[in-house]
């Protein structure tokens, strides 16, 4: 079949039809250039003109949902290229009051959205651009780091107080990233775990100011894709969310792939391990995982990582998944 474009390609993928090989998109931290909009915005555009990527997933530090409510972060070298909390903005329970309403257009959380702007702009709309947005009890446990869990079941109302006013700033700044021309929502959850949680806990805490979200972007958004952080994801509940794809650790934790594609009636993001063959520069074992996800799925699905490409992976790493992505029928 002739060859498809960006837009295309994804939108095919998306429906179940034919494609003329899987959509693909890996995306990586810019640490410290992630501070400061014009460098995150040339390292974003440079990553998308170097490779190609069929989704472009914006990549501000993971910690931007935090430091306006007085979070101090700092990379302290982390493999994946993201922010360590050293200092929480919940460090008592009592500090919980303190995290209140926030002007989503300015401080750190306005400069993401501001970058995103810029990068729509220079992409001109030639392939799917998707802003990552923490859900609120993720933003909460990082303000918060482990705290979080004992607050929640000690002093539930407390913590609810905060994750309306979270919830509330997260509906704001989703909105302006789409103003700003992303066409959907990279939503990441990193409490949706068995290990963490109970499910009628994730369904208070979690799910219900989730679908809030989702609510209010309803109409506006093209397609969002949602991120399950973690092992022992509670994938059921996962896959009723209204999501057109679901992105999870599909090489390191159930369900797996062909599994997940029985589950979930959207589009699987994954198959690529990305601590794995990846960071090893196996590039063999790099296609070897591609084909397999391919099979897996019967090719209906994007080519991705489970989760953030650790920093250090290569060139040749990095063109070893591409082109088995796009030489495999």
């Amino acid at each position: 079949m002739p060859s498809l474009d960006h837009w295309q390609r994804v939108e095919a993928a998306l429906n179940g039809t034919a494609v003329d090989h899987p959509p693909i998109a890996l995306w990586r931290h810019f640490p410290e250039d992630d501070q400061h909009v014009d460098s995150l915005v040339r390292h974003t555009l440079a990553w998308q003109e170097r490779w190609q990527f069929d989704l472009v997933k914006f990549m501000p530090s993971g910690t931007y949902g935090i430091e306006d409510w007085g979070a101090v972060t700092q990379f302290t070298g982390q493999a994946n290229g993201a922010r360590a909390v050293v200092k929480p903005a919940v460090l008592r329970t009592d500090d919980w009051s303190a995290v209140g309403d926030l002007d989503a257009r300015s401080g750190v959380y306005g400069m993401q959205n501001q970058a995103l702007r810029a990068t729509a702009a220079a992409l001109k709309g030639k392939v799917p651009l998707l802003q990552t947005v923490f859900s609120p009890l993720t933003t909460a446990r990082k303000l918060s780091t482990d705290r979080l869990y004992a607050d929640l079941r000690r002093t539930p109302d407390v913590v609810e107080q905060a994750l309306r006013r979270i919830t509330d700033v997260t509906i704001r700044f989703a909105l302006d990233a789409i103003d700003a021309g992303a066409h959907g929502l990279f939503f990441a959850t990193q409490q949706a775990s068995y290990r963490l949680l109970s499910a009628a806990e994730f369904e208070r805490f979690g799910r219900a100011y989730d679908l809030e979200v989702f609510a209010a972007i309803a109409g506006k958004a093209k397609f969002n894709m949602l991120h399950a952080h973690g092992d022992d994801i509670m994938f059921d509940l996962l896959a009723s969310y209204p999501v057109e794809m679901l992105n999870w650790h599909d090489r390191l934790t159930e369900p797996d792939l062909r599994q997940g594609t029985k589950k979930f009636p959207g589009l699987p993001v994954g198959g690529v391990d990305e601590y794995g063959a990846l960071l090893r520069g196996d590039t063999t074992a790099i296609a070897g995982e591609v084909r397999d996800a391919i099979a897996q799925t019967g090719g209906r699905l994007m080519i991705g990582p489970g989760c953030v490409v650790p920093i250090a992976v290569t060139d040749p790493s990095i063109d070893a998944a591409v082109r088995a992505a796009r030489t495999t029928r």
